[in-house]
């Protein structure tokens, strides 16, 4: 397949008027697929209401089947198109976090969106991208669009325009080139079918900030229990991987060079992968920082960079630092942790 690849990087007047927009949103009525940025990672967009269409998301991915998708929407007024039963609180949250990197996981309405969207599920995944690009293209093409992460299923997710083209070019119809995207995770999904919601993925909302909102917010146990089944579907997948395998370690600097200096001495190469404050710590075959510890949303825009820069460094096996999972550490140790397949050494 021939991909396209747009690249709009003037984001003033009405970009739903540009040609590039234009023609992506035509491919989208066509039931094609189309990478765009959004805040958070590139999105793989396709109709939402179409099941001929959200397959071939799952077959330029290699994503299991049973792993629902989020649908984006251009307006706040379209949720009720595609939910029904809706609490109170959403509206509260609506309107604090929307557009933006929240999730809202609600009852479906039926025959909303195609049952490939959903997995068979009775209940939705719904958010307002906080991007020009996804605004106007979701305007343009008129059409909810299912989008997850726009990568190869399992790899790092995607941050900027070159990370689409390196894992999915020649496998989907076209790619919206934006620049790099700014929260660099992916959104807080928050199940509000329960009456204290619950959150399934943390991410570039957190905890902290949904409940100064609306009062108390639960977690999925399956992210504070290891072996515990998770509520939803898709997070019991490893995801974000980089090619070596990745231990993540609670503890020092200098403990984490010991374990450095034992691996080179079995002859293989070993990365690091760090913050700006620690880095001069370290003597490895690569080490590499994501921003600085002290200011941890430095560290969630740049960590899926990083992990996808460690596979050209040809290194043979990586040990990443712990962070404190407080605010969006909380999404930043998440998605470490399904890196590593909860692969952790303590000093």
């Amino acid at each position: 397949m021939n991909t396209k690849i747009w690249t709009v990087n003037n984001f003033e007047g009405n970009i739903e008027s540009f040609p590039q927009i234009q023609e992506a949103a035509k491919i989208l009525k066509d039931n094609e697929v189309v990478a765009f940025p959004t805040e958070t990672v590139y999105g793989l967009g396709a109709n939402a209401l179409s099941d001929e269409a959200v397959a071939k998301i799952f077959e330029a991915k290699g994503r299991p089947s049973d792993n629902p998708l989020i649908v984006h929407i251009a307006t706040k007024d379209q949720l009720t198109n595609i939910a029904v039963d809706i609490p109170d609180m959403v509206q509260t949250l609506v309107t604090h976090f929307w557009p933006g990197p929240l999730t809202l996981v609600l009852k479906k309405k039926d025959q909303s969106v195609g049952e490939k969207v959903t997995a068979g599920l009775e209940t939705v995944a719904v958010r307002m991208p906080d991007h020009p690009i996804a605004l106007a293209l979701l305007k343009a093409a008129d059409l909810p669009l299912a989008a997850p992460s726009a990568n190869l299923s399992g790899k790092p997710s995607p941050t900027s325009a070159k990370h689409v083209i390196d894992d999915l070019e020649g496998r989907i119809a076209g790619i919206i080139d934006g620049g790099a995207t700014g929260v660099g995770l992916e959104s807080t999904v928050l199940d509000c079918t329960e009456k204290i919601p619950v959150i399934l993925r943390p991410g570039g909302v957190t905890k902290e900030q949904l409940e100064e909102v609306i009062g108390e917010v639960r977690l999925d146990r399956a992210l504070l229990v290891e072996g515990q089944a998770p509520k939803s579907p898709g997070m019991k997948y490893i995801h974000y991987a980089p090619i070596a395998p990745l231990v993540i370690v609670e503890g020092s600097p200098q403990f984490i060079q010991t374990l450095v200096d034992k691996k080179t001495e079995e002859g293989l190469r070993v990365g690091v992968l760090t913050t700006e404050e620690n880095k001069h710590y370290y003597k490895a075959d690569a080490v590499l920082d994501c921003g600085m510890r002290s200011d941890l949303q430095s560290v969630a825009s740049k960590l899926y960079d990083v992990l996808r820069t460690f596979d050209m460094t040809n290194v043979d096996f990586i040990y990443s630092e712990w962070f404190p999972q407080v605010g969006v550490g909380q999404a930043i140790m998440n998605r470490l942790l399904k890196a590593a397949g909860n692969q952790v050494i303590s000093e």
